[in-house]
């Protein structure tokens, strides 16, 4: 394992610690009763409540100065100056907690417990003077340092941010230290969640579980993850969507049911796609698509509400307002409005043409749901920014979703488009056995075609219909999607903790035997590395004159006496080889 200096340094800061007798990951309960947000809202009004306070957090700063310093520490609420004086932390003759253990041992992103009072510094910043100081958890990486600083335009700047968007996602637990915003989004997700389970929970709704495997996968047209249960000696699937098992508990007696479920789609990745997703679902008897419309209106205009008070939201450039009603346009309105073109009344040929004609990718597996599909997504939802119905979907295309009471084709179905994406969807649901059999029989036709995504036949929950499932309206919301919105978020993965990722690269590191057999002497291996050159191939790039006095002055601070310095000749000889 390569360790940077400041790795080695830490690790050397650990034995120190120990060797004095301070364990650096105690077990003892640390008490605390105050958060750093309390003491900034109310340490003005109620000054003698913080007399006595107790509190931990990660050391985020530190100014040492002569016998007191400051420091900062940040706790999950936010941040507040500590005033550390040697003599109040060390009251009796020995000094080391602070000469020793404070001013060298200790460092950014060290984890601590103090204890002390709350006052006002001359400046004005409210602060924590500390009495007693205690170690809980020594950090032996460095935190990326983000430096700000109030220009003279009163402009806030920042310097070495942790914004790489694959280290923050890759290392999420950074990115909530140092970034104390990507805290308040995910806040903000709970709260989502919350808001939609009290919506629910008003009505009488029943939340449930439901199987993640399952030995067929259905309720949505995706392709599954498959995995093998050693025991049963079975092929399962994790689920693509629930709806099969909540409609079952529909059939049972149930009048109202939702999950909040984990997802599972082996699918492309994108800004608006990760593989694990998150939606909310819901089945209530006896209502239609026309009911779960307004319910949607009303659930997710009291979540905006929830969240910021008001209708209102920014979503980039664009402020979305969810006040109630929504704009509505069938699928095909939607269509003609932004393509002018009708397509209500064509065959698959004709569809398959007129996508050509706009210029749309197509495959031969793409039957005419699908081909319409494409049409939709590609001419129309990028323009619906406003929270918008689509409605009356083609019956190719919903093949769970009850026939459309008057027109010919088409089925009751309606998605909630905002900010050009789908964010959910609804159907009356279709409770006629017979007619579902059909459309799974024409599903696996299209998977005979060669689309992955087409379902597959459930006979268990076509005997499930037998018995009779009651008029029922569903719905699907994608939390993830929703959360993007309501928080202002480009990407899917700004919004889960830990998104999926490809592998991480592992840095290239040479052997000691890689060295020796290109002429480096065993004993200076370790100070290429305490240099931070990893592979041999790095020395390519090395001027050799700077090389060979680093690695002199390198020897010297490692204290390595015994070590031989290398001549400049040995050095110019490493670089030549690889040039």
């Amino acid at each position: 394992m390569h360790l940077s200096e400041q790795e080695i340094q830490r690790r050397s800061d650990r034995e120190e610690l120990e060797k004095l007798g301070i364990d650096p990951y105690p077990s003892e309960t640390f008490p605390v009763n105050v958060s750093t947000r309390d003491i900034h809202e109310n340490y003005e009004k109620r000054k003698m409540d913080y007399k006595d306070i107790s509190l931990a957090g990660r050391m985020m700063s530190r100014r040492i100065m002569g016998s007191a310093s400051f420091a900062e520490i940040q706790d999950s609420r936010g941040r507040i100056q500590l005033y550390v004086r040697r003599d109040d932390i060390c009251p009796g003759e020995d000094k080391t907690l602070y000469n020793t253990v404070f001013k060298k041992l200790l460092g950014i992103g060290d984890i601590l417990g103090v204890k002390g009072f709350v006052f006002t510094t001359q400046t004005g910043e409210i602060s924590i003077h500390v009495k007693k100081l205690h170690l809980l958890s020594k950090s032996l990486k460095p935190l990326p340092v983000v430096k700000e600083k109030v220009d003279e335009a009163g402009n806030l700047q920042t310097w070495d941010a942790f914004t790489d968007h694959e280290q923050r996602y890759r290392q999420r637990y950074v990115d909530l230290i140092v970034n104390p915003e990507v805290r308040n989004t995910f806040v903000q997700r709970t709260k989502v969640v919350n808001s939609i389970r009290n919506y629910l929970n008003d009505r009488g709704y029943l939340e449930v579980e439901t199987p993640v495997l399952q030995p067929i996968y259905g309720g949505a047209t995706a392709k599954p993850f498959k995995t093998h249960h050693n025991k049963l000696d079975m092929s399962l699937y994790l689920r693509i969507a629930n709806e099969l098992y909540l409609k079952r508990l529909i059939v049972g007696g149930f009048d109202g049911v939702y999950e909040f479920a984990k997802d599972f789609r082996n699918e492309g990745m994108s800004r608006f796609h990760n593989p694990e997703f998150t939606q909310v679902e819901l089945y209530v008897a006896y209502k239609d698509y026309i009911w779960m419309m307004d319910l949607v209106e009303k659930m997710v205009e009291k979540v905006a509400l929830d969240l910021h008070g008001t209708t209102e939201v920014q979503v980039g450039e664009n402020v979305i307002n969810f006040q109630r009603p929504w704009k509505r346009y069938t699928m095909f309105e939607a269509i003609e409005h932004y393509t002018g073109v009708d397509i209500s009344g064509m065959d698959e040929n004709q569809l398959r043409e007129t996508a050509l004609e706009m210029d749309l990718e197509l495959d031969g597996s793409m039957g005419k749901g699908k081909i319409i599909d494409e049409i939709f997504g590609e001419r129309c939802e990028p323009h619906l920014i406003q929270p918008t119905f689509i409605t009356d979907y083609p019956i190719e295309m919903s093949p769970l979703a009850k026939k459309h009471r008057s027109k010919e084709g088409l089925v009751e179905r309606f998605e909630a488009i905002c900010n050009g994406k789908e964010v959910c969807n609804a159907f009356s649901e279709l409770n006629d056995p017979q007619d579902q059999r059909e459309r799974f029989e024409d599903q696996l036709e299209l998977g005979k075609r060669g689309d992955e995504e087409a379902m597959v036949l459930d006979e268990d929950y076509l005997r499930a219909l037998e018995y009779g499932l009651p008029p029922t309206a569903g719905l699907g919301v994608g939390i993830d999607r929703l959360v993007m919105i309501m928080t202002n978020q480009n990407s899917i993965q700004d919004v889960i903790f830990f998104p999926q990722m490809k592998p991480e690269k592992k840095a290239e590191v040479s052997s000691v035997q890689d060295y020796i057999d290109h002429g480096v002497r065993e004993e200076l291996v370790p100070i290429l590395e305490k240099l931070g050159i990893q592979t041999i191939i790095q020395l390519k790039e090395l001027n050799p004159n700077k090389l060979f006095n680093d690695v002199c002055g390198m020897r010297k601070k490692m204290k390595l006496k015994e070590v031989k310095n290398p001549t400049l000749d040995e050095v110019k000889a490493w670089v030549e080889a690889l040039n």
